[in-house]
């Protein structure tokens, strides 16, 4: 049998945006500062404080970290009058710091109340959250869900409605229960409980656009705890509807079920071209930074290809030929020292975010990821010769040895971003 041509072969092509949704492009804004969601826009990093709102000055330094940390909008809970209160000197404080990200308010219950009773939250905030299942019953529900995308209309706010199965509408999920129970061939609850959070969120976008509010400003999430479940109620709701999207597993849980869970969930719809904000929903640890959730957002994105947020470093992971832990140490240190600089880089060095490391443990694979790499290293395996080759560009540019190997390649990548972005 004859070996086939090179033109027979069929070249595989990257997933990401073969499939892509075309949603509607909103704005979040304050000032001069104007994230654009959806549309040709970027996914959007998103997170959300965990203080007590009420304390302006500990909910603005949280803001600061996440927004540092890459997060482009931030929510937080505004549930009675001294949250309210709050968010004026909350985004007079960050304006202060020059920390300009949008501000979400996030309403359950009572933001009608607490939207008419301080107009200056209302302004102070570029985005409302409302849960449709928590705005109230019958008549009373629609009054007070029209009120507040009232305000949002009148000041030119985004809104976000956001489903939460956990706090479902219990008068639509039992009208299409009953419905349900009618058919010849009933579905399982599960799918019902699916139509009715797609349901909920459809029939208040169209209610709100009835009201006034611009559908550019409309965003929606349908937010559940299970993977598979997220996945079928935004492959359904993606069909139905060009509303910019906000991607969530909600209540994802702690340390690494929180991190697999919501990137098997996220990464499978983003791939799909589904979603035009993300959040993680990561339990902190005791200790542990709020600022996580962003990180493992942007990883998401980052090892999808979606977007660059900080220079990778690509490090073995080890095995026999590598018993000195040299390479580890040398990989977290790049890393870290990466990661701390990005704030400042940014600004200063546009396009390092792409740049690639590497920082390999041995002879077997070390030079030629080193030079796939933008700079690389290869360390020596057990019983390699002491001596570092270091790869720039993909050429072998010198060779480092002796004790102080980790500190000369620190320095080297700091000159070479230097010399590649700083004259961008």
């Amino acid at each position: 049998m004859n070996a086939p041509q090179l033109s027979d072969v069929q070249v595989p092509v990257p997933l990401a945006g073969a499939l892509a949704r075309r949603s509607r492009q909103g704005i979040v804004a304050w000032g001069d500062h104007r994230v654009t969601v959806g549309g040709d826009a970027p996914v959007r990093l998103q997170s959300m404080t965990n203080t007590d709102t009420a304390d302006a000055v500990g909910t603005a330094i949280q803001v600061k970290e996440l927004a540092l940390a890459g997060s482009e909008l931030v929510r937080i809970t505004v549930n009675n009058d001294e949250a309210a209160k709050a968010v004026p000197y909350i985004r007079e404080q960050l304006d202060r710091m020059g920390i300009h990200v949008p501000l979400v308010g996030d309403f359950h219950y009572n933001g009608h109340r607490l939207l008419t009773d301080h107009p200056a939250c209302a302004e102070a905030l570029s985005k409302y959250r409302i849960n449709p299942g928590n705005v109230g019953r019958g008549d009373k529900g629609d009054r007070q869900f029209a009120q507040m995308v009232e305000i949002a209309a009148r000041l030119d706010k985004a809104v976000r409605i956001g489903v939460n199965w956990g706090s479902l509408d219990q008068d639509l999920l039992a009208r299409l229960m009953d419905e349900n129970a009618r058919r010849a061939q009933p579905w399982d609850l599960r799918q019902v409980m699916y139509e009715a959070l797609i349901t909920s969120a459809l029939d208040s976008a169209a209610k709100a656009e009835a009201i006034g509010l611009n559908g550019n400003n409309i965003f929606l999430s349908c937010k559940v705890s299970s993977v598979q479940d997220l996945i079928a109620v935004y492959q359904s709701l993606a069909q139905r509807c060009d509303y910019a999207l906000h991607l969530g597993l909600t209540e994802a849980g702690m340390g690494t079920k929180g991190a697999v869970a919501s990137t098997a969930a996220l990464a499978i719809l983003l791939q799909q071209g589904i979603g035009d904000t993300i959040r993680v929903s990561l339990t902190p640890q005791p200790g542990e930074a709020r600022t996580q959730e962003v990180l493992i957002a942007a990883e998401i994105l980052q090892s999808l290809g979606l977007r660059a947020f900080v220079p990778s470093v690509t490090a073995c992971p080890g095995c026999g030929r590598t018993t000195s832990t040299t390479f580890q140490v040398l990989a977290k240190q790049i890393d870290d020292y990466l990661r701390s600089s990005m704030p400042a880089w940014r600004e200063r060095y546009p396009g390092v975010e792409n740049m690639k490391v590497a920082v390999m443990g041995c002879i077997v694979n070390g030079p030629g990821e080193s030079k796939h790499a933008d700079i690389g290293i290869s360390l020596p395996g057990t019983g390699e010769a002491p001596a570092a080759p270091v790869f720039i560009d993909g050429e072998k540019a010198l060779t480092l040895r002796g004790t102080g190997i980790a500190d000369e390649f620190q320095i080297i990548v700091e000159n070479y971003i230097e010399k590649r972005f700083g004259t961008a």
